[in-house]
């Protein structure tokens, strides 16, 4: 019976421990508060007089901001004379091209990247005026809008200084798409 007073003690030990749990684990139930007694007679309000002789405080100017002004705007720019331009006869189009181009995606709509192979003199003409343009614009907001829009013009200027670059490695195709982007984000900017 050696076994038997084991598991009593195991029991017994299981028991206090849940008891004891239990007691320090507190009652779950909310406090009741006491209602507070109504107020029986009404209060009188007191209008208390301004004096005759406040002192004028001006209202101090206010701060504009500084008018955002590019450093490149009053350097004239060198253009490199470019070459002749060949004019190649267009290709005919399939059908499966005009049914695709009939129904583009809201990705297809900017494009993507390129691997930066050779480039179509056209696109590269294509993407320094679209460059420009996007320049131009920028320069002409007006300083409250930018200031408001500090966000949106900043991520303008960063699409506008990557099709910069992408422009100046050889990438024309990446340059024309990352310049797309500025300007459709612009556009959005200026409604």
């Amino acid at each position: 019976m050696k076994g038997t007073g084991n598991i009593t003690q195991k029991i017994a030990w299981t028991t206090l421990w849940f008891g004891l749990t239990m007691g320090m684990a507190g009652c779950r139930h909310k406090p009741q508060l006491a209602p507070l007694p109504p107020v029986m007679s009404p209060v009188a309000l007191e209008d208390i007089p301004e004096p005759d002789d406040l002192p004028m405080v001006e209202e101090p100017p206010a701060k504009l901001p500084t008018v955002p002004v590019s450093t490149e705007a009053g350097k004239p720019k060198k253009r490199k004379k470019q070459p002749p331009k060949v004019i190649a006869p267009p290709e005919p189009v399939s059908e499966t091209q005009v049914a695709s181009a009939a129904a583009p995606s809201p990705d297809a709509a900017v494009g993507a990247l390129t691997a930066g192979g050779e480039t179509n003199p056209q696109t590269k003409q294509d993407a320094e005026e679209l460059i420009a343009s996007i320049d131009k614009r920028l320069n002409a907001l007006p300083a409250q809008k930018v200031e408001e829009q500090k966000a949106q013009v900043s991520k303008v200027r960063n699409f506008w200084k990557d099709a910069q670059d992408a422009l100046k490695s050889g990438d024309a195709e990446g340059a024309k798409t990352l310049a797309t982007k500025a300007k459709l984000l612009l556009d959005d900017l200026e409604k």
